[in-house]
């Protein structure tokens, strides 16, 4: 993975548009990642983030057992509340780079919030946990609604069946255009990869033009 580079001076740090970066800075773009409960959202931020990230996790308690169902994954003991924070970037890249990295709460009831962190961005990343494929569903449509170009990363959980990835899209009914690839999102490479996968898919769809009007909106648990 590309080496890090400094953070710039506060007064660059809000979020620049894509194509007019300031003179010998990187390009900045806000992602959102995000997926069902459990899908390994605040492991990707952590795995590829070169700041320590800024967590909002809680223990589960006995409060959330009956909205929050643990079905194949028992062993989880913290839920994010609010989101998850991280920055990379990638200097070496075609046009240099640096991503802030927001992870959602997994569970619908945060939907309203989902509004709020997607925000500004330039697409967002859904994590898929093939064991509880079912728990995808609500953010697939949620980016598919407001017109945010995302693409679905297969986390491969130790000891899950593995699935192509055709199956995955066609499990979730996505269309041909939405990329569909596999992860670790433990590896900070992996992660980083799927990471420049959706920036190459917003560009490409930020030059097709958008299919509905696009998100008004401006700013994964493991």
């Amino acid at each position: 993975m590309p080496s890090p580079t400094p953070r710039p001076d506060d007064s660059t740090v809000a979020l620049r548009s894509p194509s007019r970066p300031q003179a010998g800075a990187p390009t900045v773009l806000k992602i959102v990642i995000a997926g069902g409960f459990g899908a390994g959202k605040t492991t990707a931020v952590g795995a590829v983030s070169e700041i320590t990230p800024l967590s909002t996790e809680e223990y589960l308690t006995e409060a959330s057992a009956d909205v929050d169902s643990l079905e194949g994954v028992e062993a989880k003991q913290t839920t994010t509340v609010a989101f998850d924070f991280g920055r990379l970037s990638l200097p070496d890249a075609p046009v240099p780079l640096e991503l802030f990295l927001f992870g959602t709460p997994g569970q619908d009831r945060f939907v309203d919030l989902w509004y709020d962190l997607s925000r500004g961005a330039v697409g967002a990343v859904v994590l898929v946990d093939t064991r509880r494929l079912e728990s995808s569903f609500t953010s697939v449509s949620f980016f598919e609604d407001i017109g945010l170009p995302f693409v679905v990363a297969i986390n491969q959980f130790d000891g899950a069946h593995r699935y192509h990835p055709e199956q995955v899209r066609t499990a979730l009914e996505l269309p041909t255009s939405a990329p569909v690839v596999t992860c670790d999102a433990r590896d900070p490479n992996h992660v980083a990869g799927v990471l420049l996968t959706l920036v190459g898919h917003a560009v490409k769809s930020a030059s097709a033009g958008p299919a509905r009007p696009a998100a008004t909106t401006t700013l994964q648990d493991a």
